[in-house]
């Protein structure tokens, strides 16, 4: 996947940089797999909003993912490469010998008509998934449980990977994408590759009605609202507005926001990279 440089017709193309397509092979989704999915607007079941900057945006149907590979030892061939509008990534269809079909994550660079499994002693070759312990150290992966039989949880957005770091009794170490070390039960699943459309982070929006339709709503400026408003409002003229702060009080820079006592956090050999 490549992006494309647009010229600068209109203002909104001025700046555009757009994602090429040319890796997707139908725009037809499956229909078995295919659900409707409603849209809150950022609004909870009493009708309060509790997320802001949300609405609007096109409508969508959602493409049920295997995040669980849990068809063991059944070769599958991929169908298709598709796009979905509720992730980055790309998926792909898979077609399994004994009839089902699937959509998983697509790993980059899996072609149609290549042929892919899962199951605990299967080959680490690319879109293959199998345990942790079973991959050797140095192998690059994405889709990971954190819980056996839970499904996918880490590195499922596009562009990402994990790699393996080593082995120690029971538990597999892992370098995730923001640099943080940690070590993950070796019975987890994973599968071998990274994730498609690694240019997805080079692109640009261009002009803010494409946020409207992704269903992101504007955002206002805390230092651009009254004290009554926000934190960081009032003022004269353009103060700066103090420490930067969320508009309920809490620190928006610097602060540490993990919970020290988290039972997770004994797992964590190196914390993620962060700013000095």
């Amino acid at each position: 996947m490549a992006t494309k440089k647009l010229k600068p017709m209109t203002p909104g193309t001025r700046h555009r940089i757009a994602p090429v397509f040319d890796d997707v092979t139908t725009r037809t989704p499956e229909p078995s797999l295919t659900l409707g999915i409603g849209k809150s607007g950022g609004r909870n079941h009493h009708g309060r909003k509790t997320s802001r900057h949300r609405g609007g945006g096109h409508k969508r149907r959602y493409r049920i993912i295997d995040f669980k590979r849990n068809k063991f030892d059944i070769p599958a061939k991929v169908q298709t490469i598709e796009y979905d509008p509720n992730r980055t990534a790309r998926i792909a269809l898979l077609a399994y010998a004994d009839g089902e079909k699937r959509y998983i994550i697509a790993p980059n660079g899996l072609k149609v008509g290549d042929t892919i499994t899962s199951g605990e002693r299967v080959a680490p070759d690319m879109g293959n998934a199998l345990q942790l312990r079973h991959m050797p150290p140095g192998t690059f992966v994405h889709a990971v449980e954190l819980r056996p039989g839970a499904g996918a949880t880490i590195c499922r957005s596009a562009g990402t990977v994990a790699q393996i770091l080593g082995k120690q009794d029971k538990y597999v170490s892992l370098k995730l994408p923001s640099g943080e070390v940690r070590m993950i039960l070796g019975t987890c699943m994973a599968t071998v590759g990274t994730t498609s459309n690694p240019d997805h982070m080079n692109t640009t929006i261009g002009k803010a009605g494409r946020s409207r339709w992704l269903g992101r709503r504007p955002q206002t400026r805390g230092v651009a609202m009254n004290p009554v408003d926000h934190p960081m409002g009032g003022g004269e003229g353009k103060s700066s507005g103090g420490h930067p702060r969320s508009p309920w009080g809490q620190m928006a820079k610097g602060k540490k926001t993990r919970n020290p006592k988290k039972i997770s956090t004994k797992y964590i050999i190196r914390r993620r990279k962060t700013k000095k």
